[in-house]
């Protein structure tokens, strides 16, 4: 029996499809060789210790949401994070698949959106506790987490027109920028994010080479918008009025503090500590100190070490860069998620004010871990680079820009 030939379409969508799984492949090839493992490895490793360090606190979390809504299952928080950090993964991998232009163009998109989304939220916004941060899309979304890594890539853009052209005031548009979002942050109000912020705008300034004269005029500025803070916003009043002199907030950093030390250095064992009990927020602001009594100090001595790595790795990284946008980004990006993690972490061993800021890749969270996952997937691909730009041939020869085709 003759078999039917098959039809040109049909030959052609398959050539067509076989063509498509082959450039997939040398896609994620090209990817695998120009990506950061080690950066990759070491965010990675925050994330695995993120999974544990809810499993040991989500009971504790649990049974205080139980006691407000009903019968809560003590692994609530813990299922939840994994959802979350599986849609984080996807957001890391998917941006750090993108190559330097791109990643970017969707840094600045991404930024026009959220900006537009923080001018909403004391219009249109949820308030939660006392404050107005979130917009209800069918998701609770808070447009200033998926402001921060934006910001870093906008403003290092801006930054980088001088490269261009010298004439161009771009310190004064990222000055104008700056006073713009702390405004509509503090409208929310959020003074941890508008500190944060407000450090990532000084370390890119001072990195792009402004002048002396007007770094000190910064500095006074912002000590003149932390007095006026202190002044006029209650909440930030009680938290460092509390922290300097005793009070509720105080009382809860003291609580965090025995918490973390009740451990000694080798910690109570997991489900096996009892002061996290109490502990508010333990699954979220107060999650170092659960690492703590759970499981030491040693394993939060690593979570530091981890942190401190990522940083020295990125700056590794940019010895050699020429390109000024990625130098300025990739600061900006490693200086938001250390500067988060450590004031995290002070206010855990009681050395500063109550902020409500969560460890990055660590403490629960939902938009908010999206938000920093997407942040980490733009500063892998920020920091790709083809190692035979400067380095060696598979053969051994010295493999130049021209000696590869690459310009």
């Amino acid at each position: 029996m003759a078999t039917k030939p098959v039809s040109s379409p049909a030959i052609a969508a398959a050539a067509a499809a076989a063509r498509y799984r082959k450039g997939r492949r040398s896609e994620l090839a090209i990817w695998w060789r120009e990506i950061d493992r080690v950066l990759l490895a070491l965010i990675l490793t925050l994330m695995a210790i993120g999974a544990v360090a809810v499993l040991a606190a989500s009971p504790a979390s649990a049974r205080r949401l139980s006691t407000a809504t009903g019968k809560v299952d003590d692994l609530h928080f813990f299922f939840l994070q994994l959802r979350w950090q599986f849609l984080g993964l996807a957001a890391m991998f998917g941006a750090s698949l993108l190559p330097r232009d791109m990643a970017r163009r969707a840094g600045i998109v991404l930024g026009f959106a959220m900006l537009a989304g923080l001018m909403l939220v004391p219009l249109i916004g949820t308030q939660v506790n006392g404050a107005r941060r979130w917009l209800n899309l069918g998701i609770s979304l808070q447009p200033s987490e998926f402001l921060k890594p934006a910001f870093a890539i906008g403003l290092a853009w801006i930054l980088s027109w001088r490269v261009r052209d010298p004439n161009l005031p771009v310190q004064r548009i990222a000055i104008g920028l700056m006073l713009l979002i702390g405004g509509l942050l503090m409208a929310q109000p959020d003074f941890g994010s508008t500190l944060l912020f407000s450090a990532v705008w000084f370390a890119l300034m001072l990195l792009s080479g402004l002048e002396m004269k007007r770094i000190l005029l910064a500095g006074s500025g912002l000590v003149a918008a932390f007095v006026a803070t202190y002044v006029f916003y209650d909440n930030a009043r009680h938290r460092i009025d509390a922290f300097l002199g005793g009070g509720t907030a105080f009382d809860q950093v003291d609580l965090a503090q025995r918490t973390l030390l009740a451990g000694g250095w080798t910690g109570s064992g997991l489900w096996l500590g009892t002061r996290k009990l109490s502990l508010p927020e333990a699954h979220t602001d107060y999650i170092f100190s659960v690492i703590g009594e759970e499981f030491g100090l040693l394993a939060c001595m690593v979570v530091v070490i981890l942190y401190l790595a990522i940083i020295v790795r990125v700056l590794l990284r940019l010895v050699e860069e020429e390109d000024l946008f990625a130098v300025l980004a990739a600061t900006g990006l490693a200086a938001q998620l250390g500067g988060q993690a450590f004031i995290n972490i002070l206010v855990n061993l009681q050395l500063f004010p109550s902020k409500g800021m969560t460890l990055p890749l660590i403490s629960y969270g939902g938009s908010s871990t999206v938000a920093l996952c997407l942040g980490v997937g733009f500063l892998l691909a920020i920091t790709r680079r083809n190692p035979f730009i400067k380095g060696e041939r598979p053969n051994g020869k010295l493999a130049g820009r021209a000696g590869w085709g690459l310009k």
